[in-house]
């Protein structure tokens, strides 16, 4: 298979992820009404490292990476938790929209820990993004503690992209990564739920199929893939496909999950995309483009 072709089709496989990422919010929402938040990351994420098993008893040395999946277990957990527990408070279209501030987030990373600056369509774009929250979630009185969590949850997701580009670029066997970062996130999930007194019952057969089919799709699948796709794509043009989940999870919660329409909060989640989507061309050029770094060809 040529180069181009596995760019190609890289790029179908991280699109298939926002998709599916995107459809999960108003999914994980209609479960929480049957298992606690922090029980259905810990299931969740068990049965994803259950399902990799199999391919993991292939392996020789089965105790690879087990640095590198916890430093990523420890910020996809977090994510995880942030995200889920804030869904019992906030909209699953408000949850998509703030967590795509994923991207508004890595300019951000690069001047505090890199030491390099963001262009000023960079500040603009944050500006752009932040008044888009502020239409999205009413404002300071009408944020709720769903929102805030949930912007901690778009931290890690950039944190978690970075460094899942470090290490696959590294040629870390995509499988041991994956294995050892789901049952890490999911004994995470586990100890947090216990230590609190949270309940690890799920109440319904709908929960269960919800949990299931969380395992199989949203995680097992789509975070292999991207981890495979990064290979192939720079990382500039992953947070631009990325980018595109906060728009499946509001139209999948404004039409399969049955939530109203805001026009005002719609007009907010369109600025975030906006903003997201400046943020990332202007770190555009020509020269890549030529070099098919970041444009496709």
């Amino acid at each position: 298979m040529s180069a181009t072709s596995r760019e190609r089709l890289a790029d179908l496989g991280l699109l298939y992820c926002a998709a599916v990422w995107g459809a999960t919010f108003y999914m994980v929402k209609g479960a929480l009404c049957a298992v606690d938040p922090m029980a259905l990351v810990a299931w969740r994420f068990f049965l994803s490292a259950a399902l990799l098993l199999p391919w993991v008893l292939r392996r020789r040395n089965k105790l690879v990476l087990l640095r590198e999946s916890a430093i990523l277990a420890s910020i996809l957990g977090t994510l995880y938790l942030t995200q889920t527990v804030g869904l019992a408070y906030t909209s699953a279209s408000n949850s998509g929209f703030i967590t795509g501030l994923f991207v508004i987030f890595v300019p951000l990373f690069l001047l505090a820990f890199f030491r390099k600056p963001p262009t000023p369509v960079q500040w603009a774009a944050s500006l752009l993004a932040l008044g888009g929250l502020w239409l999205l979630t009413g404002g300071i009185k009408e944020c709720n503690k769903g929102d805030v969590l949930t912007i901690a949850a778009a931290v890690t997701y950039a944190a978690h992209l970075l460094a899942t580009d470090k290490y696959v670029r590294a040629d870390a066997d995509a499988v041991m990564l994956a294995f050892h970062q789901f049952w890490m996130t999911g004994l995470f999930a586990l100890v947090l739920t216990l230590a609190t007194g949270r309940p690890l019952s799920v109440g319904s057969s709908a929960a269960a199929g919800t949990i299931v089919f969380l395992a199989v799709v949203p995680t097992l699948s789509a975070f292999y893939i991207q981890m495979l796709a990064q290979k192939f794509t720079a990382p500039v043009k992953v947070s631009l496909i990325f980018s595109l989940e906060p728009v499946f999870a509001a139209v999948f919660a404004w039409t399969l999950g049955g939530e109203t329409l805001v026009p005002a909060r719609a007009a907010g989640g369109g600025l975030i995309v906006a903003a997201m989507v400046l943020g990332e061309l202007s770190k555009l050029s020509l020269l890549k483009g030529r070099k098919k770094e970041v444009l496709p060809a």
